[in-house]
């Protein structure tokens, strides 16, 4: 039975409104505003970001490695010494962790060691595994990381999710079947990167403002590439001047999936059952609202921000996210993201399983089937391969369709899938695995059909 509760009226006097406002233009500032950057565009955090690995230079991967080898040992000491203050509530799911997490914390600071020393076999340490990971990675999720987390309070405490969830909560319920605050976490990947919206979307479902079935739907399908990351895969792939059309297609293709995706198993499966420990914290009131969209809305966010969290309780928040995110997230990208690439460049894995696509790639109407299919599902490791892949595919309606379908699938194990399965969110590995062939059955058709049909 949908619970309910009662709230005094809330005040739209002045004071009221800027307590929500002020805050929430920050944290639009820097997640949503789209900001041009050299000759890509970024969002303020992303600046930031930029301008912090700049000022580390080469420092950033031997920091990188200083943070997987604290991690090592803050766990172990609290696995086999097991000292109260790692036990404090905050901390003990950081440090607390099972036996697997933390073998793969300990093969991602060794991973890191072995890739800075340049010791070790080429298939870990080398220019397309270990280094592509240590140098190219996790430099950029450690800065972004720490600017991010240091502003998501402005984004989701003090009443912006409120006032776009209000706002565009009927079309999201229709469509989507998701309460409208989702709009954010897309937002914010869309403008700055996909691990953003995940890392959104993980954080309200363990508040209790999503529930098991929406947060793993937002998280596997509204977690969309960005607009830089875009312009990068279409540059790379000579396609830049048929971004608007590449763009254009990869929108529908991924509203297409949005709305399929999650009403067919496993997504279908999943319960609308909120994180147990606070169970459900937003009650959305699903009758129209009074006074019309925006008073309900603005309503909504003001009393959102009157219970923000003091500055002091909100800087703890953001010391154990960026400790949980340093110590928890990073081993895992420098050690799945690592086995991933090794699997990808040195076997014949991919190009193994994706023979039975060849015929698929030819009855599309595809050229050089045989080259491109191993592209359809080797973004599965990392979301950049398929580029790489394409390089060696002369036909550019192949590499368009198939430049699309790597932007469509999502899920990628180097980075999203690692954040998810780090999350408290109710998704597995091979759920994951079903998922992206699931959105890849899906989108490849309606990829080739619009390429054939409006472009070339």
């Amino acid at each position: 039975m949908k619970q309910t509760t009662a709230a005094p009226e809330t005040s739209l006097e002045l004071g009221s409104v800027l307590r929500f406002l002020v805050p929430t233009m920050v944290g639009a500032a820097m997640f949503l505003v789209p900001l041009p950057f050299g000759e890509t565009v970024t969002i303020g955090i992303g600046f930031l970001a930029d301008g912090l690995q700049t000022l580390l230079g080469p420092a950033a991967r031997p920091l990188g490695v200083v943070v997987l080898c604290v991690s090592v040992l803050v766990t172990a000491l609290a696995r086999f010494l097991d000292p109260a203050w790692t036990r404090a509530e905050a901390w003990a799911p950081i440090f607390h962790v099972g036996r697997g997490w933390f073998l793969l914390r300990f093969v991602g600071a060794a991973f890191g060691v072995m890739t800075l020393l340049g010791v070790g076999p080429d298939f870990l340490v080398g220019a397309a595994t270990g280094q592509v990971i240590l140098n190219d990675l996790i430099p950029v999720l450690l800065t972004f990381f720490f600017f991010a987390l240091i502003f998501l309070p402005f984004l989701v405490e003090f009443g912006l999710m409120e006032f776009i969830g209000t706002v565009v909560r009927a079309p999201f319920r229709a469509v989507f079947g998701l309460p409208g605050r989702s709009a954010i976490d897309a937002t914010a990947s869309w403008m700055g990167a996909a691990p953003l919206g995940v890392l959104i979307t993980y954080q309200q479902y363990e508040r209790g403002f999503y529930s098991q079935r929406e947060a793993a739907v937002i998280a596997t399908n509204f977690s969309v590439a960005s607009i830089a990351f875009t312009l990068l895969i279409t540059g790379f792939i000579g396609l830049d001047h048929m971004f608007v059309q590449l763009y254009f297609t990869v929108v529908v293709a991924g509203m297409t999936a949005a709305v399929v995706v999650p009403r067919i198993p496993p997504l279908s499966w999943k319960e609308d059952r909120y994180h147990e420990p606070v169970g459900r914290q937003l009650f959305e009131d699903e009758t129209a609202p009074e006074g019309g969209v925006v008073r309900a809305s603005l309503k909504a966010a003001v009393e959102r921000a009157r219970r923000a969290p003091s500055p002091g309780a909100m800087a703890r928040e953001v010391a154990v996210n960026i400790t949980d995110i340093f110590f928890g997230l990073l081993p895992l990208v420098m050690a799945i993201g690592t086995a991933a690439l090794a699997v990808a460049e040195f076997t014949p894995v991919f190009t193994w399983i994706s023979y039975p696509l060849v015929p698929v790639l030819e009855l599309l109407g595809l050229p050089e089937a045989a080259a491109a299919a191993p592209a359809t599902l080797v973004g599965f490791a990392d979301m950049f391969l398929p580029a790489v892949l394409l390089t060696g595919v002369e036909s550019e309606l192949t590499r368009f369709v198939i430049g699309c379908l790597s932007l469509t699938q999502l899920i990628y194990m180097s980075e999203i899938g690692v954040l998810i399965l780090k999350s408290k969110i109710p998704l597995s590995f091979l759920e994951l695995v079903a998922i992206f062939g699931i959105r890849t059955a899906l989108t490849l058709p309606i990829i080739a059909g619009m390429a054939h049909l409006f472009f070339f």
